[in-house]
């Protein structure tokens, strides 16, 4: 019985295989043949687009049948006004930036100023150790106490006419040369006291507690906060288009602030490094406007009030120009014209467009010249 089991299960194995090899033949044979229908699919498809590319060169109408639409939405050129602005960067400066220094000798006695501190005019900056001129002063005013006293006498008898004019000339010179000795003395105490010169700010403390000055040493660096104004580099291709008292808009953009202001200098010279020339606006007073700060300065040079423009990312170009498409009767046809100037975003077209077109917007890139459109619905 076992042995009769073994011998079925070996032609069941047999069968099987047999079968798959038959099955496997049957596959290969399958692909093979659809391997070459496409082959001849492709050479038909080949035959096809060649026939039809004859066709259509000798009949339009019939490429245009042909061709498949292309799904494109549209817009119009915009007509109106059109400005061309000059941008470049500027820093906020100001006329009254000095450093204070010292006008007398000696050491800092105090320093009151801070980094960053705005203070009035007026206010004490630092203070310079008065104490030898306050030993000079001593002296002077004891001596001129005495030549007072000499005078007053040497004055009463000279008004009984006794002794002699020179003896009372002397008294009086002596007396008024210590008088002015002492004055001159007195405005050196007062100079030991650094106060600053007008409002503004403290932009850097040069010295430290202790440090001895000279007249003329640099003791703080300090900003007003009056007399701003805006500094910046033009190019040179710009000479002559940019005046005085053209209006600026000035931008802040740590602020996102913008203002309207003139130029109130125009730089003669041309910077041979980068050639550029330098303007300055007036800059009214602003709270939170410092100097140092960045700021953009826009110039116009450019207006037109019956302009055609379009956004400039439809212009394209090939050997014969720059173009765009335009619509007409479901046909995009290509449309050559001369651009203007640019300005964020948007190009003056000065020749090409009349501004009553219909233009291909989206889709302007899948497009061709007599291609067939479909224009999207909004």
């Amino acid at each position: 019985m076992k042995k009769h089991i073994n011998k079925f299960f070996v032609i069941a194995l047999i069968f099987l295989a047999y079968a798959c090899g038959q099955q496997g033949d049957e596959v290969e044979l399958k692909k093979r043949e659809l391997e070459g229908y496409k082959k001849e699919a492709a050479s038909l498809k080949l035959k096809i687009q060649d026939l039809e590319a004859e066709i259509a060169h000798l009949d339009p109408e019939f490429g245009k049948s042909q061709r498949k639409s292309v799904l494109i939405s549209t817009l119009k050129p915009r007509k109106g006004g059109f400005e061309h602005y000059v941008e470049v960067t500027g820093s906020v400066l100001s006329k009254r930036n000095v450093n204070i220094s010292a006008e007398v000798s000696g050491r800092i006695q105090e320093i009151v100023a801070i980094e960053g501190m705005s203070v009035k005019k007026g206010e004490v900056l630092a203070i310079v150790d008065a104490e030898a001129v306050n030993r000079n002063l001593d002296e002077v005013e004891k001596q001129l106490e005495l030549a007072r006293t000499v005078f007053e006498k040497q004055e009463r008898l000279w008004n009984q006419q006794i002794g002699t004019e020179i003896q009372y000339l002397e008294a009086k010179n002596r007396k008024e040369t210590l008088e002015k000795s002492l004055a001159a003395l007195e405005l050196q105490k007062d100079r030991t006291t650094v106060t600053a010169p007008f409002d503004g700010t403290v932009e850097q403390v040069m010295v430290r507690v202790g440090e001895l000055v000279q007249p003329g040493s640099p003791i703080a660096n300090f900003i007003g906060s009056s007399d701003l104004f805006i500094e910046g580099e033009v190019s040179e291709r710009y000479v002559g288009i940019l005046k005085k008292g053209d209006v600026v808009n000035v931008k802040f953009p740590s602020l996102g602030t913008e203002l309207e202001t003139k130029i109130t200098a125009v730089g003669g010279v041309i910077d041979p490094n980068n050639r550029t020339f330098k303007i300055e606006a007036f800059l009214p007073r602003g709270e939170n406007i410092k100097p140092n700060m960045v700021s953009v300065i826009r110039v116009k040079d450019y207006e037109n009030s019956e302009a055609v423009s379009v956004p400039t990312h439809l212009l394209l170009q090939d050997n014969e120009g720059e173009y765009l498409f335009t619509i007409e009767d479901e046909t995009a046809h290509k449309t050559y014209v001369t651009r203007g100037k640019t300005y964020q975003g948007r190009t003056e077209i000065v020749e090409g467009l009349t501004g009553e077109e219909l233009l291909v917007d989206k889709g302007f890139r899948e497009v061709g010249d007599n291609f067939r459109v479909s224009i999207a619905q909004n």
